[in-house]
């Protein structure tokens, strides 16, 4: 009976704690085993960010059956390299939000967390109103500028004029995830992606090709499907912020601009988007790199192995995000052991989920690369560089959760600086020595990755025990 009885319980247990974590119960983190509040955060974060990247994926699968596809292609990929800097400020200023929002909660005092979270808000709307107005005014030069052919770019005018004028939505589906995160309810953002993207998937369809008495818009009617598809998913945000049934109750009220509050904000937020430009940056100049070294086949094997090392990486960066909450809400608590021991526990999470990755990478790289390709000469390049690339990844794990620890504490300076001196300084030098001088070509930025990240994950962890971050104050 013991026997049979055993594993029914660990499966029932493990059943109701999936239920609890996708359920959105708001808990106290500062209390209790730390390994449950790092499993409750992280299964919703996961799944969250698991559909971070289906927006353009979905886009692109559409319009790459319209007549036009190569401008339609084109288009997409072009708009979402532009909405790069939206994204870039939506990530600084939600890490900011969810830093400041979840010190609040561990203090309990949920009033001052939900006017931090509104005050994010007004900074959204004052910074993405000015790039909305551009983006809509100057979308034909803006195609031309990344280098679209004329014909493309007046092809993609208003695709792009609907995207740029939207990012408003693209601003408040993160931020205000990043506030329900800070809050400890990661269950309400994962729903309100997954929401958004339905809506997209089954939007794009009907508005790119047309159904019934829906005229077909072609490559437009994909920037309105997703236009349409986030302004939902926020609308779902706005009614659980609003509805003053969670934690954080808002009111209008709170919409007042508190200029302290903004510039403390600001002062959290300005780093955090230097730090995901400087790493953006980087990888765009490493591809370069390898275009102009391996060629058109090097360049598309190298490109075939980021999206597969994207696919594992973000599950892992929502595991880490569970960090930045437990550390922000047991500082708030005063409970420094345990925000250090909640960042430690994490770590081994990721690394177990890391090294699991690891293995599947080195021992099926084939099959993986074959799923995206069927050249044998891209084959040949991708194969090398997700095998090269996956030998760093129990570092990235590491490395996920410690830059995530630091955001969480409002310590932002400290990751950015060490991504501008590993990416920057080291890997892109490296990256250049290796594949130029040493003429190793696409290999040798292949091997200047898995080695920089793990120089990134030593120094971040050095300068974690140092405890800096402990007395950051937001």
């Amino acid at each position: 009976m013991s026997k049979t009885g055993q594993p029914r319980n660990i499966f029932s247990t493990i059943l109701s704690v999936i239920k609890k974590s996708l359920k959105g119960e708001e808990l106290d983190y500062t209390t209790g085993s730390i390994r449950l509040s790092v499993i409750l955060l992280a299964i919703p974060m996961m799944l969250e960010m698991a559909m971070e990247s289906v927006f353009a994926l979905v886009d692109l699968y559409f319009v790459g059956h319209l007549e036009n596809s190569s401008f339609a292609i084109q288009t997409v990929g072009l708009t979402e390299s532009v909405l790069t800097i939206i994204y870039s400020l939506a990530i600084g200023i939600s890490m900011a939000a969810t830093a400041v929002v979840a010190r609040r909660i561990g203090e309990k005092d949920p009033v001052a967390a939900a006017k931090a979270g509104m005050q994010a808000i007004l900074i959204a709307f004052s910074i993405t109103s000015v790039i909305s107005v551009l983006g809509v005014i100057f979308g034909t030069e803006i195609l031309l500028l990344m280098g679209a052919s004329q014909e493309a770019a007046e092809h993609g005018t208003p695709f792009i004029r609907i995207m740029m004028g939207g990012s408003i939505v693209i601003m408040l589906l993160f931020l205000i995830n990043g506030i329900f995160r800070g809050a400890g309810n990661a269950a309400i953002a994962m729903k309100s992606l997954w929401i958004a993207n339905i809506a997209n998937i089954i939007l794009c369809p009907v508005l790119i090709n047309g159904f019934g008495p829906v005229p077909a818009f072609g490559l437009t009617g994909a920037a309105i499907a997703t236009t349409i598809g986030r302004s939902i998913g926020v609308t779902y945000q706005l009614y659980h912020l609003f509805n003053g049934k969670n934690l954080l109750k808002i009111t209008l009220a709170y919409l007042k601009p508190n200029w302290e509050q903004i510039k403390a904000l600001v002062k959290i937020a300005s780093p955090a988007v230097l730090q995901f430009v400087i790493a953006s940056c980087s990888w765009i100049f490493l591809a370069q790199l390898v275009a102009t070294t391996g060629g058109d086949n090097g360049s598309a094997g190298y490109q075939t192995a980021m999206r597969l090392m994207m696919f594992f990486l973000l599950p892992a960066w929502g595991l880490s995000n569970a960090a930045a909450t437990l550390v922000g809400q047991n500082l708030g608590a005063n409970q420094v052991q345990r925000a250090e021991e909640a960042v430690l526990k994490t770590v081994k999470y990721n690394v177990i989920y890391m090294a699991s990755v690891m293995l599947i990478s080195l021992l099926g790289a084939e099959l993986l690369v074959a799923f995206f390709t069927n050249d044998p000469e891209v084959q040949v390049y991708a194969v090398k560089a997700v095998r090269v690339i996956a030998l760093g990844y129990i570092f990235y794990g590491i490395g996920m959760v410690l830059i995530n620890a630091f955001n969480g504490a409002g310590d932002t300076w400290t990751p950015t600086w060490v991504n501008f001196i590993g990416f920057w300084l080291f890997q892109i030098p490296l990256a250049y020595f290796l594949a130029k001088y040493l003429k190793m070509g696409p290999m040798g930025v292949f091997v200047a990755i898995p080695v920089a990240e793990t120089a990134i994950t030593i120094a971040s962890f050095i300068l974690f025990k140092r405890g800096k971050w402990k007395k950051v104050q937001v």
